[in-house]
């Protein structure tokens, strides 16, 4: 009886700590929805956004730009800059720097003060995005972080069916300016939520984690990383045509295509709550398949892309391993550098943001120059290499 009653306080407190840790898990997904909604928002209000300005809709177009570079900044140097902070301050902090961008941008009356709110955003991307595998190995156990990482890249495969399709339908309605700021009361929400949810994480846990830069010393981790860089490079060498390819070889029309990168955006997001228990057992299975089919997928565009319903259903296939990849790479990153994870998570996000930029421009100079087969072609290639590295990579972890 002494026992019973002294561990049932105890069983009762571990459940109400998991409870709100898993509270804090779904309060970072939706700040990840918030997040990746202001991010790509620009992409559907280009045209108002020019026009109220009284700028080109290439300038209005860096400002995905400016919050990439604001990104890759502050991803290699919030490790190091936020040291003896604690993480739910910071945490705080951000998605506080996020109702602030979405309110500048919403309210800019010129340019600069518009590319100001921008890179506020990017800001939050940079320092989020690095901290996320590191906070969901704090609030979770081990064994249920490809769970949490899933949950939390859940939100992101959410924006990325919406923010684009919600943001031309809330421009319309309300102005690009109403539509930018429809993400602030979402951030709120975010705000509260893990002010209730957090607990608090000092950044002490660590005393003797590497730097970003120190890491790369590691094999395992150069390996890995520039697995990773070529995986995103490849995916978007091919996934940034997809609509023009869908237009001139496959001739479908706007309700189509609209249909299509549904489609994909859906089958992305059943990817991201699946992969996770296929990461239970092991990580390096995932990291190798993925490419490999998506590289077959790649080829199969090439030769069958003529065909609507095929290249739909491919495309579809495309979405629901594209999307979810990368909780695998956040998985792995979580397994392979435990004591390290926010000064990896940082350079994760610096070598994604640039491996992105670096396919899209190369993919366009390929479809621009010689046609979507070498553009499809290229991305299949590279794919492929990136599945023979992800292999090497755990071959280094098993030396």
């Amino acid at each position: 009886m002494d026992t019973i009653s002294q561990t049932a306080p105890e069983m009762i407190q571990n459940a109400d700590s998991q409870a709100g840790s898993w509270g804090a898990v779904l309060a970072m997904s939706l700040g990840a929805f918030a997040l990746v909604a202001s991010e790509f928002m620009p992409v559907s209000l280009l045209t108002p956004i020019a026009a109220d300005l009284h700028i080109s809709e290439g300038q209005a177009g860096q400002a995905i730009s400016v919050s990439g570079a604001f990104a890759v900044l502050t991803s290699l140097c919030i490790a190091s800059l936020a040291k003896g902070v604690n993480r739910k301050t910071l945490l705080l902090a951000l998605i506080g720097m996020m109702i602030v961008s979405g309110t500048v941008v919403s309210l800019a009356p010129n340019y600069i003060i518009f590319m100001f709110g921008r890179a506020m955003i990017g800001v939050v991307i940079g320092g989020f995005w690095s901290m996320s595998a590191a906070t969901a190995m704090r609030l979770v156990e081990d064994h249920h972080v490809p769970r949490a990482l899933a949950i939390l890249n859940g939100g992101n495969a959410l924006a990325t069916v919406i923010a684009a399709p919600a943001g031309s339908f809330l421009g319309s309605l309300i102005g690009w300016r109403g539509a930018f700021f429809c993400v602030v009361p979402v951030a709120v929400i975010v705000f509260a939520w893990q002010v209730l949810s957090l607990p608090s994480m000092p950044s002490e846990r660590h005393r003797h984690s590497a730097s970003v830069f120190a890491l790369l010393t590691r094999p395992i981790v150069r390996m890995g990383m520039v697995a990773v860089s070529l995986f995103f490079m490849g995916q978007f060498t091919l996934f940034t045509y997809v609509r023009p390819f869908l237009e001139t070889v496959a001739h479908v029309d706007v309700s189509t295509l609209s249909l299509i990168l549904l489609l994909m955006g859906v089958s992305g997001f059943v990817g991201t709550v699946l992969i996770g228990g296929a990461l239970k057992k092991s990580v390096y299975p995932v990291l190798i398949v993925i490419p490999l089919l998506m590289a077959i997928m790649a080829v199969g565009l090439i030769v069958l892309g003529k065909w609507v319903v095929v290249s739909a259903m491919i495309l579809t296939a495309w979405g629901l391993f594209a999307t979810s990849a990368p909780v695998g790479w956040w998985t792995w990153l979580a397994r392979t550098l435990p004591q390290d994870a926010e000064a990896g998570g940082g350079l994760m996000v610096a070598v994604v943001q640039l491996a992105i930029t670096l396919g899209a421009t190369c993919g366009g100079l390929l479809f621009d120059g010689i046609g979507y087969q070498a553009t499809f072609a290229a991305s299949a290639l590279v794919l492929v290499i990136a599945a023979l590295l992800a292999f090497a990579t755990m071959k280094t972890g098993r030396a």
